[in-house]
């Protein structure tokens, strides 16, 4: 005798916009309650803590003698750690390791949504420096006054520091992905601790004032908060938008 016959499961509950079952549903990011606030005002905060620097001469001189003393103090294996730091944190290998990230999210996590999210979330650290670098527009130290310039860079592009954030708003896209799981503690940490030498080795090389570095993270922070923000505000209407063929392939077995 012939079982009964097989229920078809998806046509009891359709999707309700057409798009496949599989695709990805969207994935808020972490919100502050006020965010549009809370960003406006550490942005106001970058841009007071920068026009202060430039206003009061004296600031910049004691700054100085801090990347003074940690040049009389160099060591091989110091060097070697902060200019490994200054090639691995800066744009082009950077941008590089977003894209691996944001591409293994895609083809091998198959969830386009939380790839774009990354990529976006690690980026806006140097988006919001680079604002605010035109905003500021303060010199580097001069190499000259160094005993042992690593790397002589000067221009108008010293606060704040890229690298650092850079560094910060990785540690922010790492630990979204690790939200909810055992590991999110770790990578918080991890990734704290990993702005910090960040912001250390900027100051090693002298290349960056310590304002520069502490206001990096101020701007980097502002960056995630508007952007997480507006990703859920707007995000929704985005990834409904999308062709239904981007799914697919982000879902395919």
């Amino acid at each position: 005798m012939a079982g009964p016959a097989p229920v078809d499961r998806s046509a009891q509950h359709p999707v309700p916009d057409g798009r496949p079952a599989a695709a990805p549903r969207f994935r808020a990011l972490p919100q502050a309650r006020h965010w549009l606030l809370l960003g406006i005002l550490l942005c106001a905060a970058v841009i007071a803590l920068g026009m202060a620097v430039q206003l009061v001469p004296g600031d910049t001189r004691a700054e100085l003698g801090v990347d003074q003393d940690l040049s009389q103090h160099h060591s091989a294996a110091l060097t070697a750690v902060a200019m490994g730091i200054n090639v691995l944190f800066g744009p082009v290998v950077g941008l590089v390791l977003i894209g691996i990230v944001a591409l293994f999210l895609w083809l091998v996590g198959r969830d386009l949504v939380k790839a774009v999210a990354f990529g976006l979330v690690a980026c806006s650290g140097w988006v919001a420096s680079e604002v605010f670098k035109l905003i500021i527009a303060r010199q580097r130290p001069n190499p000259a006054m160094l005993v042992d310039p690593l790397s002589p860079e000067t221009g108008s592009n010293s606060f704040p520091s890229g690298h650092v954030s850079f560094a910060v708003a990785l540690a922010f896209a790492l630990y979204f992905l690790a939200r909810g799981t055992r590991w999110s503690k770790v990578i918080a940490a991890a990734g704290a601790a990993l702005a910090l030498v960040v912001a250390w080795s900027r100051l090693y090389i002298g290349v960056h004032y310590p304002s520069d570095v502490a206001a990096s993270f101020l701007a980097a922070s502002a960056a995630v908060v508007l952007l997480s923000g507006l990703w859920n505000r707007f995000g929704p209407r985005l990834v409904e938008r999308l062709p239904s063929a981007v799914f697919l392939r982000s879902n395919r077995a």
